[in-house]
């Protein structure tokens, strides 16, 4: 019999086009067979070499061909006919999931010209309502926006920004309804409803008003590499728009954002190492912007504006960061900057807020981020906690007068709550705790550990499991790490982790270098030609947590997503032994050829984080790690890869490649499954319950690869 497509081979297992080695060491079991992807020759040219890439014909920008189309539907087949068995597991471990989404829940309102502002959600909504009232908090009710409206008819709907005029009567916002991050501008008139003729397409997500009520400033995309790259200008009514300011520089990402003291809008433009802020007058919006502080080499600054004076966050003469003021004429001389947060070795200060009463920032120690308070007219203290790991985040409030500082707390045990805290007089206000139902805190312990890395660097552990699972070396165990762009693992609560957990499962997030837990150098220790401290760090959390007994030592599973999916991918290299089963969801995988062309999204942003392949030893070492590179001809745990058709941040076929090398190459039998929304991006499905589909099939996963046989070619099948 003749196999007519792809689709007929995943399902019915025609394997005339596979090899032994393709398929396993030996005897494959029986059941759905994978698709197998076709090499096709392909030279990647590099000032350093050609590569042949055998499976680089999966990438279609069009995302139209039929070829790649028919082998993406093929995998999904695949997928769901591997995962058929555990399909009501799947289907039960959704409604656990959804079981612990309140269907009403608002955010705390907060006051801004006039109105009463807040978020809410109603029984079984997807998306968010945003809502008003006028004077009071009792007020009627006026709709801003109603996300659920807004996605009727659209298989993917994400909100990106949205901002009122400062008379309340227009709201202007961006949405997606791809998953590409290339946003619509939309503007209403709140009086009538009314949608106007004014918009633009393919933006980024921010916008802010002039104080005109009339004039919108946006931020426009590059075509080709979707960079945030422009200003423009547009006035209500007017046909065409002005470009107000252009980076030209791949380097550099542009965002558009109001002052405090809203007598400015601030044009951001940032690199992973310097950036620059410019000004635009917000009462003449047709004025050229100025630089606050021309762009150098290695500084990197944020500010805000209020009563003649700017708060500057500024790593200049501070690795850590500090937070200084200065008067708005002379913010150019540095010997006029007066510190509110000095620099010091301990605390990373990574965030701030002002008002007229106080300044609040949330700084990092020991890992863990806390809120300092500085008020104005007393002595500046500390927020902390009792929880042994925890995190919060300021809340910035657009009230210049606001008396309290506001931000969330959450730990791994406990669900967000917002608080304020009263500057002057240190009396904390708990504003709204989320509801989490059937999910009792109690139940639950957390702890901080720590390892030892091969070098000696002792290595942040947040753990949680229930009070009732042993620590006696037979749990199963998922770990999971980030560790690229200084952007911390957060030990937060998840209310998704709780089907695991309530079955016995230890989860841990490894607080691996790379990230900024503890401090810029945690980070520059695990970037460029450092990287590989992410990966080693990360098998040095797993090691450490099996050999003081917190999991069984064939019962370890890993999971990641986007940079994360990279230390999935280098991990499963360097130590496939360590896992029974490996999640990794739109990963970055495909590092050098990625790195090699400028014309995909986020490339050129990112040579100062993974390195510029023009720079012959940059290009080996992440030749040396990039996991689709490195794939062996040894075995390998199960893995899932999940992805989206229309991701701009991790395109899709980097998995798809990863995943056709991994089944041609490793010498095992188990299972590497990739799943593809074909109708969303980097994010995974976009509503508040349809997205917990994608944890529910992650965790059948889980517990699937937990309960069957791990076939590997040694040990009689088994990892012992």
């Amino acid at each position: 019999m003749k196999c007519t497509g792809l689709l007929v081979l995943a399902l019915a297992g025609c394997g005339s086009a596979a090899t032994s080695s393709q398929l396993g060491p030996s005897n494959p079991p029986a059941g759905p067979r994978p698709p197998i992807a076709e090499r096709r020759p392909h030279g990647i040219s590099s000032p350093h070499g050609e590569r042949d890439d055998p499976y680089y014909w999966l990438r279609d920008d069009t995302r139209r061909s039929a070829d790649v189309l028919g082998h993406l539907g093929a995998e999904n087949a695949y997928t769901r006919a591997m995962l058929a068995p555990v399909a009501p597991l799947e289907a039960r471990l959704f409604t656990e999931l959804r079981s612990h989404v309140a269907q009403d829940d608002a955010t705390p309102p907060f006051h801004d010209r006039g109105y009463w502002y807040a978020t809410r959600y109603a029984a079984g909504q997807e998306h968010p309502v945003y809502v008003r009232r006028r004077g009071t908090r009792e007020a009627p009710e006026e709709v801003v926006l109603d996300g659920n409206e807004l996605a009727r008819g659209h298989a993917f709907f994400s909100f990106g920004a949205h901002a009122v005029s400062p008379d309340g009567q227009l709201v202007a916002w961006t949405d997606d309804t791809i998953g590409r991050r290339q946003f619509v501008l939309h503007i209403k008139d709140l009086r009538t409803g009314t949608l106007l003729a004014d918009t633009a397409r393919d933006v980024a997500a921010f916008v802010a008003w002039a104080n005109d009520n009339r004039t919108v400033f946006y931020v426009g995309k590059d075509p080709t590499t979707l960079r945030a790259d422009r200003v423009l200008r547009h006035a209500l009514g007017e046909p065409g728009d002005t470009q107000v300011f252009h980076e030209p520089d791949g380097q550099y990402y542009v965002s558009v954002a109001p002052t405090k003291s809203r007598r400015y809008l601030r044009i951001e433009v940032s690199a992973t190492t310097h950036s620059e802020v410019r000004l635009l007058d917000a009462d003449h919006p047709a004025a050229p912007d100025r630089v606050v502080l021309p762009r150098e080499p290695d500084h990197l600054y944020d500010l805000d504006h209020l009563d003649g004076r700017f708060v500057l966050l500024t790593n200049a003469g501070a690795k850590n960061f500090r937070l200084v003021e200065v008067d708005e004429e002379r913010v150019r001389d540095r010997t006029a900057w007066r510190d509110l947060i000095p620099a010091s070795a301990d605390t990373l200060v990574e965030d701030f807020v002002v008002s007229r009463r106080f300044v609040a920032a949330a700084v990092r120690q020991g890992g863990l981020r806390k809120i300092a308070v500085l008020p104005a007219r007393a002595s500046s203290f500390v927020v902390d906690a009792n929880d042994p790991a925890y995190v919060m985040a300021l809340i910035d409030t657009p009230d210049p007068d606001a008396a309290a500082a506001r931000y969330r707390y959450t730990s791994l045990v406990t669900p967000s709550t917002v608080f304020e805290i009263d500057a002057a007089r240190r009396v904390r206000t708990a504003l709204h705790a989320a509801p989490v139902p059937g999910y009792d805190p109690r139940r639950y312990v957390s702890e901080y550990l720590h390892a030892r890395a091969s070098d000696g660097t002792a290595i942040p552990i947040s753990v949680v499991y229930r009070r009732d699972t042993r620590r006696d070396g037979r749990a199963p165990m998922l770990v999971t790490g980030y560790g690229s762009y200084g952007s911390s693992s957060e030990p937060a609560f998840d209310a998704s982790r709780v089907p695991l957990l309530d079955r016995g499962w230890v989860i841990a997030i490894a607080h691996v270098r790379g990230g900024q837990e503890m401090g810029r150098a945690w980070y520059e220790d695990g970037k460029l030609l450092r990287k590989r401290n992410t990966f080693t760090d990360f098998i040095a959390a797993t090691e450490h947590l099996v050999a003081a007994r917190y999991a069984a030592r064939d019962q370890v599973f890993a999971r990641g997503g986007s940079a994360g999916g990279l230390l999935m991918g280098a991990v499963l290299n360097l130590r496939p032994d360590l896992y029974r089963g490996v999640i990794a969801a739109v990963p970055f995988v495909d590092v050098v050829t990625t790195m090699l062309d400028t014309s995909i999204p986020l490339t050129s942003n990112e040579f100062d984080e993974w390195g510029n392949p023009s720079d012959k030893a940059a290009y080996e070492y992440m030749l040396s790690y990039s996991p689709y590179d490195n794939v062996a001809a040894q075995d390998y745990p199960a893995i899932y890869v999940r992805t989206g058709l229309w991701d701009s941040q991790v395109q899709y076929f980097e998995p798809a490649k990863w995943v056709a090398k991994l089944r041609a190459t490793k010498t095992d039998d188990n299972p590497v499954l990739l799943d593809i929304n074909m109708a969303a991006g980097h994010g995974g499905k976009s509503g508040r319950f349809d997205r917990l589909h994608d944890v529910a099939r992650e965790t059948a996963f889980l517990l699937w690869v937990h309960d069957r046989p791990d076939r590997r070619a040694h040990a009689g099948g088994r990892v012992r």
